[in-house]
């Protein structure tokens, strides 16, 4: 089913987002589409907490926390196997090392195109 939309059926969304009004926004986005939504993780270290408490079955990641990069939680998804967007302004070519395979949603963006992304690499409840 690779390349398919899977419906949201309830999957559960990490979002990590440092500005609180684009948060607001993805988190309204994904419930309307049928997701659930963890988070948001404005910093790092919140996105950490959450993954050592929780599985999500995909990840929405903002590139660039507050001046801070979110490769260590970009590192760690890899690591554990759960599946990411990330989301920057900055482009493919600003992301970092080991991570190029990773899908990309430019800001800024339309929510349907975060929706359809993570349809297609949420695995089958």
């Amino acid at each position: 089913m690779e390349g398919l939309e899977m419906p949201a059926d309830g999957r559960r969304v990490l979002v990590v987002e440092d500005e609180a009004l684009v948060a607001m926004l993805v988190e309204d986005a994904l419930l309307d589409a049928g997701f659930s939504v963890i988070g948001p993780a404005a910093t790092v270290e919140e996105a950490m907490n959450f993954l050592d408490a929780e599985r999500p079955d995909a990840v929405v990641l903002d590139l660039n926390l507050a001046g801070e990069t979110s490769t260590p939680v970009a590192d760690a998804l890899a690591s554990r196997g759960i599946p990411y967007v990330i989301a920057t302004g900055y482009g493919a070519s600003g992301l970092p090392a080991g991570h190029q395979q990773a899908m990309v949603l430019a800001k800024p963006y339309d929510p349907s195109e975060l929706t359809a992304m993570l349809g297609r690499i949420c695995t089958p409840a």
